[in-house]
C-alpha cells in the first residue's frame, strides 16, 4: 500500500501496474467512473495530477484487519489545470481522503475511496463555500 502511495506522490502512475492486479477495481462514487478498472483509474489520477502540478500525499493513519489495508491520507497542491469542471484557479488546496483496500497476494486487488471533494471544489472556486 505505501509503494501505491510513493507512486502516486512521485507521479509515476506506472507503479500501479506493480502492485495492483490485472483484474484490480477501483470505487470512487466521485468520479465518473465510480467502478474503475486499472487503466481507468490512471487516467483519472493522471487528470488530478494534470491539475495539481505539485500535488502531493502524506500519510496520517494506516492499519490493516484480515486482507484489507485503510489509509487516511492529506493531499496538498496547486490548481493549476481544469479540475471537475472546473477552470485553473491558482488556490492552493488541502483536502483528506480514505481509501480502503483489498489484497490478494500481496496486491491491491480492489479499493474503496471517499475524499472530501466538496471541501476541495470549494477551495479552488468550483462551490461557494457557505457564509
Amino acid at each position: 500500500m505505501r509503494r501505491f502511495w510513493e507512486g502516486f506522490n512521485a507521479h509515476d502512475l506506472d507503479v500501479l501496474d506493480e502492485v495492483c492486479t490485472a483484474n484490480f477495481i477501483n470505487h470512487d462514487p466521485s468520479f465518473p467512473e465510480p467502478h474503475a478498472d486499472l487503466q481507468t483509474l490512471k487516467e483519472i489520477l493522471g487528470g488530478l495530477q494534470a491539475a495539481f502540478p505539485d500535488l502531493n500525499s502524506a500519510e496520517d493513519d494506516l492499519f490493516s484487519a484480515g486482507d484489507k489495508i485503510t489509509t487516511r491520507r492529506t493531499f496538498h497542491g496547486t490548481h493549476k489545470g481544469e479540475f471537475m469542471g472546473v477552470p485553473a484557479s491558482d488556490n492552493e488546496a488541502t483536502f483528506t481522503g480514505i481509501f480502503v483496500a483489498r489484497l490478494t497476494g500481496g496486491k491491491i486487488d480492489e479499493q474503496w475511496v471517499v475524499f472530501d471533494a466538496l471541501g476541495l471544489l470549494q477551495q479552488i472556486g468550483g462551490v461557494p463555500t457557505p457564509e
